[in-house]
């Protein structure tokens, strides 16, 4: 039944990863902008780098110093490697630290390395341990039925955005730039008024739609 448990933890910080970065941009853009890849409301990549490092470093030395490092390296790792296999696959970025000193291709840099050894410290002193006791107070087949319901959408979620990204694939021109908000504009001036196409459109803002699988200039 503990896989079902990392399933759920998965999902609550994916969803605590995209609240912050929407927050993020907010308060630095002064716009909301729906980030990431899938038209749900969590980014993946924290859930993988939260799973991560609770299996790596559960059992660790609790000393602060060595999982703030540990921390930094795992997230780091993590981030320049999805974001050389998203470029990849879809030819264009979905953030870019070029403009920003001591980073490395563009895909990480000091300014996000801090805030990960941070966040990789709370996560493994306070945060899960919250998460994981109060998961203990759950029946487990009530775990095992969230965690099954939540995987079905997250493949549903995965493979509709998957289609869409690749079939638009070479829009953007250039790679060498965060491009989710251009994607979502050029979604929403041709969007039609489905709930599901308003959802991807706030998804994806650079494309146009002319059917739920097929994008244009």
């Amino acid at each position: 039944m503990i896989i079902y448990n990392y399933i759920i933890l998965f999902f609550i910080y994916a969803v605590m990863g995209w609240i912050m970065e929407v927050l993020f941009t907010l308060i630095t853009d002064k716009k909301l902008s729906n980030r990431g890849f899938l038209i749900g409301p969590y980014l993946p990549i924290y859930g993988i780098g939260c799973c991560l490092l609770i299996l790596l470093l559960k059992d660790s030395n609790k000393d602060i110093i060595s999982l703030f490092l540990k921390s930094i390296i795992i997230c780091s790792v993590l981030e320049y490697f999805t974001s050389y296999i998203m470029e990849k696959l879809f030819k264009t970025r979905w953030w870019d630290y070029s403009n920003r000193k001591f980073n490395i291709n563009g895909r990480i840099c000091l300014e996000t390395m801090i805030p990960f050894g941070i966040l990789g410290c709370l996560l493994l002193f306070y945060i899960n341990p919250f998460f994981t006791n109060l998961l203990l107070l759950i029946n487990p087949t009530i775990i095992k039925t969230i965690a099954i319901i939540l995987m079905v959408i997250f493949i549903i979620d995965f493979i509709i955005s998957f289609k869409i990204i690749f079939s638009i694939r070479g829009v953007i021109k250039s790679v060498t730039k965060d491009s989710t908000d251009e994607i979502t504009k050029i979604v929403k001036a041709t969007l039609n008024k489905s709930r599901i196409y308003r959802r991807i459109s706030k998804a994806f803002p650079k494309y146009k739609i002319s059917s739920i699988f097929r994008f244009k200039k």
